[in-house]
This record gives structure tokens, C-alpha cells and sequence, in this order.
């Protein structure tokens, strides 16, 4: 019996090993309660734009863009009314925080507190707006609609909160006849100016996009200002409409070339669309790309013409 003792404190320090073990190993590991980054949570991206989840931690590509759902994060896209007849028309709409009520306190990301994206599912009729808000925190702004469905898409920081992109359907009943995407398109004209789309394609992997503005054959090397940047350019991707911020080279001068930078993060049809501003007037040139799977190499050739979309 005088062993006993002895036998079970022997036993306690075994098993005080073993546990400290285990601690450790799952510090190796990681603990299961790992807060996502921002770009895993649809967050913003180095430049305080809202991300699209295009890079997770370790710069790999992550494979889900940003406003799949309408709530993420703690915050919900609420659509007033979710059915608004055919032409000119208020779309109105609240961001509910975590607690239930309408934000009414937001961060300024290139120079809106807000940026609403509304296109219809067949990815024609964008329009890149910036609604007014009001005190109780509901936005409102008039959007040209035509019978279809339609992604709304609200890229916004509320302050004290995690940047997110919320997306919502907007239903507008009439007689629908989807468009088309069409084979790729390189190339777009608008208002008299030719848009050339150039850069490697690939899904997965960071890539630069080089824009080309001309006009009547001259390169245009006045570009203006708009929205802090010589351009901005979203891409949705064909299907779900997953939404990508592309995110515009700092001090890139005036023209004619605009680059961006992005990761596509999965192969398939998108849809770019380029706001530019010259001579006080904002226009959108659209493209359509193909982006090949991983090891594709090739980058595009210029090609046939878009059609533009001025707002």
C-alpha cells in the first residue's frame, strides 16, 4: 500500500505531458475558432475598397467573389420594395447592422460612403450609382430598369465594421427577352471612343489589366479624375453575378492606358465593365471575357467590338 502514492503521482505527470502535448501540437495546428480575414469574409482590399474575396491568406486566390448573399459580416441588404414596375424608378434600401437596426454611420471609400451596382441577370443595363442617404440611414436613388431580373449590389464600410459587398434581387415584371453574352469581346466603342481590353486571363492568379482609351485613333492622355482613380472597373462573373472589385494602379498619369489588378477566381465567362471620365462626362465601356483554367498562359488578342453604356 505505501506504493500507491507514488504509483499516482507518477500516473498525474504522465498525463500532464501528454495534455501539454496536445496544447502545443494544436498551437501548431491552429485553433478551431480562427477569426477569416477580410478578404474571407468579403472584406476590403489593401486600398479600402471593398474586396471580392479575390486573395485569402497566403495570396492564393480564394474561389468565392463578394455579393453572393444578401447578409455577410453582421449586415444585411434590405430592398424597400423588391419589385418596382419597368423605366425610371426610386430604388430604395437600409444596410441593417448587428443589431437589428438601419447603419447610419459609414467610412468613405474612393470618395462615396457607398457604391450601388445595379445590372440585370442576362449582365446588360449596369449602372454604377452612388444613392443619397438620409438620417434614418435609408438610401435612395432612380435607376433605369427594363422587365427582368436584377442584381443590386451594395459595396459599402460601415464605420466601426468590416467593409462588404451585399447583393439583392429587384424583380420587374413585363415581357423578358434575355441577351446574349456573346463570344468574347476585346474591345468596346462608345461615344466615339475605341476601349481596347488587354492582360492575362487565367483563373487563380494575380494578374494586371491594361485599358487603352482612343479616340478618332488618338490615344486620349486626359483622362479626368474619377471616383479618386484615372478608372474603375468591375467585372461580375456570368451565372451568379459574383462581384469582383478591380483595383486601379496608383499614379498610373492620364492615359491612354488604364491598369488594374485582380485574381479571377475560378474559370468562365465575366463581364467587365470600365467607368472613365473625360471632358466632364463620366461613360462605361463593357467587355466580354473568356478566363481559362489554371496553367492557361495565352493572354488575349484584341478583337471585336462591345457595345458601351453611358449613365
Amino acid at each position: 500500500m505505501t506504493g500507491t502514492p507514488a504509483r499516482v503521482a507518477a500516473f498525474g505527470g504522465i498525463l500532464a505531458l501528454v495534455l501539454g502535448a496536445g496544447i502545443g501540437l494544436g498551437r501548431l495546428v491552429g485553433p478551431d475558432d480562427t477569426e477569416p480575414t477580410a478578404h474571407e469574409a468579403g472584406g476590403h482590399a489593401e486600398d479600402g475598397h471593398a474586396g471580392s474575396g479575390q486573395e485569402a491568406a497566403g495570396g492564393h486566390a480564394s474561389t468565392t467573389p463578394a455579393g453572393l448573399e444578401s447578409a455577410a459580416g453582421g449586415y444585411t441588404l434590405h430592398l424597400v420594395e423588391d419589385r418596382l414596375a419597368p423605366g425610371r424608378q426610386r430604388l430604395a434600401f437600409h444596410v441593417m447592422g448587428p443589431d437589428g437596426a438601419p447603419v447610419t454611420s459609414y467610412d468613405v471609400q474612393h470618395e462615396k460612403e457607398l457604391h450601388l451596382i445595379a445590372v440585370r441577370r442576362d449582365l446588360t443595363g449596369f449602372q454604377h450609382v452612388h444613392p443619397d442617404r438620409a438620417v434614418d440611414g435609408t438610401w435612395s436613388v432612380d435607376l433605369d430598369l427594363t422587365p427582368g431580373v436584377w442584381r443590386v449590389l451594395a459595396d459599402t464600410a460601415p464605420t466601426g465594421g468590416e467593409p462588404v459587398v451585399l447583393g439583392a434581387d429587384l424583380t420587374v415584371p413585363g415581357d423578358f427577352d434575355p441577351e446574349p453574352l456573346g463570344e468574347q469581346t476585346l474591345s468596346s466603342s462608345v461615344d466615339g471612343y475605341d476601349v481596347t481590353l488587354g492582360g492575362l486571363l487565367q483563373a487563380g492568379v494575380e494578374t494586371e489589366l491594361a485599358l487603352t482609351v482612343q479616340r478618332r485613333g488618338e490615344p486620349v492622355t486626359d483622362l479626368e479624375p474619377y471616383l479618386g482613380a484615372n478608372g474603375h472597373l468591375v467585372a461580375l462573373r456570368s451565372g451568379d453575378l459574383g462581384y469582383l472589385h478591380v483595383h486601379p494602379d496608383e499614379g498610373d498619369g492620364t492615359g491612354p492606358a488604364i491598369r488594374f489588378h485582380t485574381s479571377f477566381p475560378s474559370a468562365g465567362t465575366y463581364r467587365l465593365f470600365l467607368d472613365f471620365q473625360h471632358e466632364g462626362v463620366v461613360r462605361t465601356a463593357s467587355f466580354t471575357v473568356e478566363v481559362g483554367g489554371a496553367g492557361a498562359t495565352d493572354e488575349p488578342e484584341t478583337g471585336q467590338h462591345g457595345t458601351g453604356h453611358e449613365h
